[in-house]
């Protein structure tokens, strides 16, 4: 009994779905009806706008044509009124001379009747009988005004409707993602000389494959492409993928769509962590100022979390620094209260602050930019397990360039409290380029991605961003790919740069040589 009450459940269960399926099909179908029927009205009016935008053409080129068939009527009128009237002018002289003449032949008297024939002679002469031309000026042909739309006939005959346009085809191989940038190049199945232009859109995703609905953004649309090449430039890689897929359009309609192509764009992002830095620094997201006052307190620890993953580089409120004392006379005591515990992370001249995304494995580039008043700033990366008092560049699990505006102006690149001046001029951006797999750490002008210094050496463990600040603030530009001339500039890098070995040799080099002057002292004594 109780099986067939179950059965009997799952098939009122099926049916039940199967009746919501065919409901649902119905109102699609009511629904595709409607779009039908709107559709229809809406192109009827088109056809009916499109043959009187033609009707209207015709009636002015009607219009143009016929008064060109009276201008030239008025033109050949006239050239025959005045032939015409000079003929009659001239046979009426004439006739009347001929009168004349005709009459002087009764004349009796051979005085007069040569006087009458002298008259004559001389009339005869000047008459302009004589000097008309009896040919017409102008024909009565009309025949260069006719016309012939045999042809204007027989391309009307063969209006039709415009063909949709066949869905265009991405060939992955031509496309390239590079420099944060991403060239997206497609192909016509087949030759259309109707297409007027193409939309490209596209979307990030962290999808791989095919573009999927659920939870996904937004497409972006880039409209009136006039070849079948697209690039799109200053992009920040803040996603995994981008989905590509482009239609074409003619002057009245917009093709299907072609397949989507997802292209990878993974880059590294990273944001502050504001949990680990110093409570006189004050951490957005993706910028960090220096507070005297204690700018990380509990409620900005709270809106640094609320803020994390922001791609949006928010601008720090700048504090007057007047009487700004040196980090090494910061009273630690005059702090608020830490809410970790009762020492802060970091003492001293260590204004910290880490990112909060670990680097494990391969090539990643991230952008730092300095306040014009800053006053020093380190920019390197450390360890998980950097110490809780330890400064970026003191300890053998940190790596950085130091920059230092206090009192004197230096650059230099420290690991291992160990430092090496560095002769170039500092840069108004600086990129980083972490390479954990091959163990290489290098610095770059971000503008003309000049090497600055290289370290060399082999990760052990996980590295952070690290980034020190005093007196001024930081931005970071994360999302980004490793430049290419950066990747150009590593091939000839090895060799020709310092390195952290470099800085361990000039200690090494050091103690040996102490050590040995040391030895052939005590043997000559």
């Amino acid at each position: 009994m109780d099986s067939q009450k179950e059965a009997l459940q799952r098939i009122i269960s099926t049916l039940a779905n199967k009746n919501d399926e065919i409901q649902n099909f119905i109102d699609t179908l009511n629904q595709t009806l409607k779009g039908v029927q709107e559709n229809s009205s809406n192109i009827l009016s088109e056809l009916d706008e499109e043959f009187d935008s033609l009707y209207s053409i015709l009636d002015e080129v009607k219009e143009s044509m016929i008064n060109s068939i009276k201008q030239e009527q008025a033109r050949k009128s006239q050239e025959l009124q005045s032939q015409l009237s000079q003929c009659n002018n001239a046979l009426e002289n004439s006739e009347e001379l001929l009168e004349f003449a005709t009459r002087s032949l009764d004349i009796k008297e051979p005085e007069e009747f040569s006087k009458a024939a002298r008259q004559i002679k001389d009339r005869v002469t000047m008459a302009s009988a004589f000097r008309l031309s009896l040919k017409p000026k102008v024909s009565d042909s009309m025949t260069h005004l006719m016309v012939d739309f045999s042809q204007e006939r027989q391309i009307l005959q063969t209006l039709k409707f415009l063909p949709v346009p066949k869905a265009p085809e991405i060939d992955p191989v031509e496309c390239l993602v590079a420099d944060n940038s991403v060239t997206v190049a497609w192909r016509m199945p087949e030759e259309d000389n109707k297409i007027d232009h193409f939309i490209l859109e596209y979307r990030k995703t962290n999808f791989d494959g095919l573009p999927r609905v659920k939870d996904e953004r937004c497409w972006e649309i880039i409209d009136n492409i006039k070849g079948t090449e697209y690039t799109l430039s200053g992009l920040k890689f803040d996603s995994k993928y981008m989905n590509f897929r482009v239609r074409a359009c003619n002057k009245a309609v917009a093709g299907e769509y072609s397949d989507p192509v997802t292209l990878e764009t993974k880059a590294l992002n990273f944001s502050l962590d504001n949990s680990s830095s110093h409570l006189n620094l004050r951490v957005e997201d993706t910028c960090v100022e220096w507070d005297p006052t204690g700018g990380k307190g509990q409620e900005s620890k709270i809106k640094g979390k609320e803020n994390k993953g922001s791609a949006h580089v928010t601008s720090l409120k700048k504090h007057t620094r007047s009487g700004t004392p040196s980090p090494k006379r910061t009273s630690i005591g005059s702090r608020p209260p830490a809410v970790r515990g009762s020492r802060d992370r970091f003492t001293g001249e260590s204004y910290t602050v880490l990112g909060d995304t670990a680097i494990e494995s391969g090539q990643h580039y991230w952008e730092v930019k300095a306040q014009k008043d800053c006053k020093s700033y380190s920019v390197g990366v450390a360890y998980k397990t950097l110490g809780k008092f330890d400064q970026l560049g003191k300890t053998n699990t940190s790596w950085c360039i130091h920059v230092n505006n206090w009192l004197q102006n230096t650059f230099a690149a420290k690991h291992n409290n160990k430092v090496k001046a560095l002769d170039v001029t500092v840069p108004e951006r600086i990129g980083v380029f972490c390479d954990f797999d091959g163990g290489q750490l290098s610095f770059y002008d971000a503008n003309s991605k000049q090497l600055l210094y290289s370290f060399k050496t082999k990760f052990t463990q996980p590295v952070l961003p690290g980034f020190m600040v005093w007196c001024g603030g930081l931005s970071l530009n994360t999302g980004m790919q490793v430049p290419s001339a950066v990747r150009t500039l590593q091939k000839s890098e090895n060799g020709m740069t310092g390195s952290a070995s470099s800085l361990n040799n000039i200690t090494q080099d050091f103690e040996r040589n102490f050590w040995m002057s040391l030895q052939q002292g005590r043997s000559r004594t």
